[in-house]
């Protein structure tokens, strides 16, 4: 049966994928994975800082899950351009999406066997390894979107997806934390029962994700790809890409990938490092944490939903500037903050804003694009942007961290990046024209 854009079958199948692999980014890099790693690797300091050797060098111990962060996002910036050309070339989105998906699930559940220093090579290797496959595999995800709705109905799509990741993500997490709290009750000790909450993660992410392999098209717009050189091919279908982006009409779309780059660069290092922050800096408990986390989690709900109706109110780029400038105020807020109490308050800002600015990045970079086939090309760019902002934005949060031996200076430079994204903003909303989606 031939593909009719708006299925909502296929938009369904979709969403799904949210639902799937978001236990990984709650689960692993947010949650329970930073304060395992931070409680079984290290060795306390005169400081109270907690020190570990790695490859000859010391590191503080959140320092070292910073660096392994910025380098798995490198590896993908790297390696998924090519792989993006080929899978428009050759019609294969589905295919490389299902790879990279496939092993960061594996890697997340291979994660039980980490269980303490002597396995820590393990642990930062699998660590790698799943967010290689988180990120590769969303370069893709995000690709089928221009694809499969209308214009008018990408802001609400792209929110509706991250709403799904929310709940189903937040609802593992429960199971997770009441197995782990509830350990002596089942009879596992408390390292046990974390190391089976990795465990399934993997499990849950590859298995919803079999909702999506169901019913997402491949190969929509029924490519045939002739025998020849497929990597050749795909840097061909890259620097097609390129050439596109490079001209005088793409000067809008340009910009917006510069703010995309700053603002990418404060949000999801706060993402992947807040749990840490809080730890260290405030001397929160885990049981704490976790209602922070979860407090995130159910605003961001709401946040998705009204930043996309926001969008409709006031255009796109003007909704995510709204977003970038709150950032700007968590951001200088971390300087202050002393309390659990204040943690919370600035964790619901971080909810509001959080799953807004990432639903309408993507939908706002769809509504942008000019008319094509290369979905998966054009995203690879919009990836490679995301990625390299976060390898910066990790590395300069651990650098800034291990010259002041604090993070509030950290979370107080990314402010600043944010603040960048918002002075680029400003020319991409003056230069929309009539009629124009975003």
């Amino acid at each position: 049966m031939a593909f009719e854009k708006g299925d909502r079958k296929v938009i369904r199948a979709w969403t799904w994928f949210d639902w799937a692999n978001s236990v990984y980014p709650l689960v692993i890099t947010t949650a329970v994975f930073p304060l395992y790693f931070e409680a079984v690797i290290g060795t306390e300091n005169a400081d109270g800082e907690k020190l570990v050797r790695f490859l000859g060098m010391d590191f503080i111990n959140t320092q070292l899950l910073a660096y392994c962060i910025s380098f798995s996002f490198l590896l993908v910036s790297l390696i998924t351009p090519v792989l993006s050309g080929i899978a428009d070339f050759a019609g294969k989105k589905k295919r490389f999406m299902q790879f990279f998906s496939t092993l960061g699930a594996i890697s997340s559940t291979a994660l039980f066997f980490f269980d303490g220093e002597s396995t820590l090579a393990v642990g930062l290797g699998f660590s790698v390894l799943a967010s290689i496959g988180f990120a590769g595999s969303l370069v893709f995800y995000n690709a089928f979107l221009p694809e499969i709705a209308h214009a008018k109905d990408l802001d609400r799509i792209s929110a509706h997806g991250f709403t799904m990741g929310y709940i189903g993500s937040s609802l593992l997490l429960i199971i997770c934390l009441a197995m782990i709290m509830g350990h002596e009750a089942i009879g596992l000790e408390e390292g046990m029962a974390t190391r089976i909450s990795f465990a399934l993660a993997g499990v849950w992410w590859f298995g919803f994700a079999f909702l999506t392999w169901r019913h997402l098209p491949d190969n929509i717009y029924s490519r045939k790809p002739e025998r020849t050189n497929m990597l050749t091919k795909g840097w061909k279908e890259l620097v097609s890409v390129w050439r596109i982006l490079r001209t005088k009409e793409q000067l809008r779309l340009r910009l917006f990938l510069l703010a995309f780059f700053f603002y990418s660069m404060g949000y999801m290092t706060v993402i992947y490092l807040a749990t840490p922050f809080a730890q260290k800096e405030l001397g929160m408990e885990a049981s704490e944490l976790i209602t922070t986390v979860m407090l995130i989690q159910f605003v961001g709900i709401a946040g998705s939903y009204f930043f996309a109706w926001l969008a409709g109110k006031i255009g796109n780029i003007q909704s995510i500037m709204v977003s970038v400038l709150i950032w700007v105020v968590v951001c200088g807020a971390c300087w202050f903050i002393q309390t659990p109490l204040q943690f919370y308050g600035l964790a619901f800002g971080v909810g509001t804003v959080m799953g807004g600015i990432q639903a309408l990045s993507r939908s706002t970079y769809a509504k942008l694009l000019p008319e094509t086939k290369d979905h998966a090309s054009f995203y690879s760019f919009y990836d490679i942007t995301e990625k390299v902002a976060i390898t910066l934005g990790a590395y300069s949060f651990g650098l800034i961290e291990s010259l002041t031996g604090s993070m509030r200076g950290s979370a107080l430079f990314l402010g600043i990046f944010f603040f960048f994204g918002l002075l680029v903003l400003i020319p991409v909303a003056r230069m929309r024209p009539s009629g124009a989606p975003a």
